[in-house]
Order: C-alpha cells, then structure tokens, then sequence
C-alpha cells in the first residue's frame, strides 16, 4: 500500500486512509506493507527495493488530494502528475495488478484511472469492497476496473475507527506535525454548493461508537505516547449531539488527550462548550466559507454570518482558538458583497481568518452545474486540471487585491493561502508543532 500525498500545508497529515484500507487487508487474512511517500526515503531505487524485497501480489496506491485547490498557488501544485511518474516507477519495479483509490480518486475514477494507467480502482470505501476484489482476482473472476463501494448506510466498522497503525508514521507524524488523526463519524447531511464530502460518503451520517472511540484513543495514548488529535469528520458537531457524546466518554475515561476538529457554525450552549473543553478540545477549525448573507446563500450553507459572529463570540468567551475558513468570488458574489463580506470579517475579535480567490471546480457538485449554465465552463470541459468558478459579477484581480490591502499586516488574517503556509513553515523551523495558527490568536486583544 502506497500512500502517494507528500502536501506539508498547512501540517503533515497522517495517510488515514491507506491504514483504514491495510487493516481490512490485515483483518482479511493479508500481509500488508504500508510505504509513505512523505514519511520515508521516496527516491525511486529505495522504493524498488521496497517492492522487490516484499514481493506483492498486488499493489495499492491510494491518492488524497488532486491539486491545492489554491487560484493563487504560486507552485500550481498538479500532484496527478508526480502519481504518473510513480506508476512508471512501480510498473518498473513489479509487473503484478495496480488498485488505485482514496479519496482524490473518487472524485474523477474514469479519468484518473485512465490517466494514470492503473488496473483497478475503487471508488469509495474501499475497507469494504478491497478483500472481496481481491478475492475476486485470485479466483480469476472478470471483475470492471472500477469498483464502488455502495455502504454509505453501513455503521462505521472497527477499522474505520481503529486503522492499521504503522509505528515508524507515527512516530514522523508525532514529530512533524505533532498529532494524528481518526475519525468519530462519516458522511455529511449538508448541501454545500461545491463540496465533494456528499459525494465521497453520502449523505446519511454514520457514527462511531462513541465508546468504541474512546477505546482507539486509549490504544494510541497507551502503545504510541499519542496525546493530540485530529478529528476528521466532515463536520463534527452533528446535530444529534453525537459529538458531545463522544466528549463525555473521553471525560468518563480521564484519557486526558487534547484534539481539535472541523465544526459549523451551529450553536453550542455553555454546557457544551464547558464538556468539549474537559474533553480536551483546545482549539476549533470553522467552515464559515463566506463571509456575506449573499454569498453564504449561493453557496447553500445554510446559515448566515449572524451564526458566524454568534460561534465566534462563544469560542472567545470559551477562550477556545478559532479559524474561519472563506472563499471570495463564489455564486452570487459582486463587488458590493466583497466589501460586505471583509467589513462582517473585521467584525470577529480573537480569531485567525483564511481567505480563498475562487473555488475549484468538482463534478457532482451543484456548483459544476452552475458554472456550465453561466458559461464559466463548457459542458464536458475535463477538470482532472483545475478550473476555478470566480462569479461573473466580480473583477478577479481587483477582488484579489482588496482582499490583500484588507488583511495588510495583520498576523491573524491570511491570503492568499500560500503566505499561511509559508507562515506555518517559519514555525516549524523555529520548533513549534501542531495546527500552529492557534498560537497566533491572543485573547487579551480586543
């Protein structure tokens, strides 16, 4: 198993997704090997000799992002291009069958599978469909080249919560980034214009057994040393409260671990907040994706920037670090909502803002459909490589730049995107670990 993301922005990334897929592999009866592009030598004679030694039956590579998702990217970051001189690389060393998946391969299997030039792929899920592909090849069985993983009603299963830990990663990402990451719960019942989520696990949440979590946390805190977490739920304050469960069985079990998760903007009593901090939350990412009522509404969030300033002041009174993250130039975005939009921003004390130009194009999204009825694109326009929807009421390089002059010498407000990371790995170098931006937000200020 191939984890191919080698991406350090914001913070290195432990590869969630090859351990999930390995440890259905282990549970199945196979031999895994997981090899890390980012956390180990990667030259191409080091990874030979890793295949070559291990003599595979299979081989699987499992791809986490496309692009940077970044209009300003400086580096036009295309990571499909490095994965096909990896294919060459592995066909080099091994003539046995390739699977291509993870979550960038879900999003464009034909076209990437094609690029590429693997044998199979799976779409989806794969700890449930991989053993019985494989199974499916052993017994010489005709089997498409795509398969789909079709258990988004399915209850999360053991090694969705407890994946395949690789003792030398942990230790990387430990040292690198400070924490790894598991999730609570998949998919997401949210209808956000742009986002893939839905399209990646659907749209009925599926939760882990919050006690079951507890268990997992305990197992890494006990054989790892590990006490930073990231939760990667889609969103983790669901609105069935699961979230607050999982909070109390990390307080019943005293696991004293610190975590931080990607939440929305919903409304989280005192109580709550009080019962997430004793848990050990410590700080909170925020997809607030705009910062005006017109652009939130072309987007379909849901919500307005009433809850936005609402959620804020509530993580400032909870001294809870907190980052929005926004995208200028969406649907329905004009001059009018971008002054708007940057005044509502200066509005929230206490916090880091992260602003985005544009927003990648992705199929299956609403915002795909959009962007073809409103001519930004053609129907059938590939998008293997980025395409950026950017309203057609809006100067693209005029919004650019008052974005700039708005946030000009503030350290707790950043665009474009690649000045955080450039930011992020000052810190680095100066020995600071984790999300990083936390240590910028100052609760004395006003």
């Amino acid at each position: 198993m191939i984890s191919t993301n080698t991406s350090q922005d914001p913070y290195p990334v432990y590869p969630i997704g090859m351990a999930t897929v390995s440890a259905a592999l282990a549970a199945g009866g196979h031999d895994v090997r997981q090899f890390d592009l980012l956390a180990e030598d990667a030259s191409d004679e080091r990874l030979k000799g890793v295949i070559s030694r291990f003599d595979p039956h299979y081989v699987g590579i499992s791809l986490r992002n496309i692009d940077s998702v970044d209009s300003c990217d400086p580096e036009d970051r295309w990571y499909l291009s490095a994965d096909l001189r990896l294919m060459k690389v592995v066909r080099e060393a091994t003539r046995v069958p390739v699977i291509i998946g993870g979550s960038a391969f879900s999003i464009m299997p034909e076209e990437i599978l094609n690029y590429l030039g693997g044998d199979y792929g799976v779409v989806g899920e794969g700890e449930h469909v991989i053993c019985g592909l494989i199974d499916a090849l052993v017994e010489g069985k005709a089997i498409p080249r795509i398969t789909m993983s079709r258990h988004r009603d399915a209850p999360l299963n053991a090694a969705a919560t407890n994946p395949m830990w690789e003792p030398g990663l942990v230790k990387f990402y430990t040292e690198q980034s400070g924490m790894v990451n598991m999730v609570t719960k998949r998919g997401c019942p949210h209808h956000c214009a742009y986002c893939t989520y839905p399209v990646l696990e659907g749209h009925t949440v599926r939760y882990g057994a919050p006690d079951d979590v507890a268990d997992h946390l305990q197992h890494l805190k006990d054989s790892y040393g590990i006490d930073t977490l990231y939760f990667t739920d889609s969103v983790f304050n669901d609105g069935k409260g699961h979230y607050l469960e999982i909070a109390e069985a990390l307080v019943r079990r005293e696991l004293n671990v610190k975590w931080t998760a990607f939440f929305r903007p919903a409304g989280i009593d005192k109580g709550g907040w009080d019962l997430l901090k004793r848990s050990g939350l410590y700080a909170v990412e925020l997809g607030s994706d705009a910062a005006s009522d017109a652009a939130l509404l072309g987007l379909n969030k849901g919500f307005t920037f009433d809850d936005i300033y609402a959620f804020n002041d509530a993580a400032v009174e909870a001294r809870v670090p907190c980052a929005h993250y926004v995208m200028f130039g969406g649907p329905g975005e004009t001059r009018e909502s971008i002054d708007e939009g940057l005044h509502n921003l200066n509005l929230l004390k206490n916090c880091m803002v992260m602003a985005f130009s544009g927003i990648r194009i992705l199929p299956g999204t609403t915002l795909h459909v959009r962007a073809i009825e409103e001519g930004i694109i053609a129907k059938g326009t590939p998008l293997l490589k980025p395409s950026y929807y950017f309203s057609p009421g809006i100067d693209r390089e005029r919004m650019n730049d008052t974005i700039k002059n708005a946030f000009e010498g503030r350290m707790d407000r950043i665009f474009p995107p690649s000045e955080g990371a450039r930011l992020m790995k000052k810190m680095n170098s100066l020995g600071y670990r984790g999300l990083l931006w936390d240590r910028l937000v100052n609760f004395g200020r006003n």
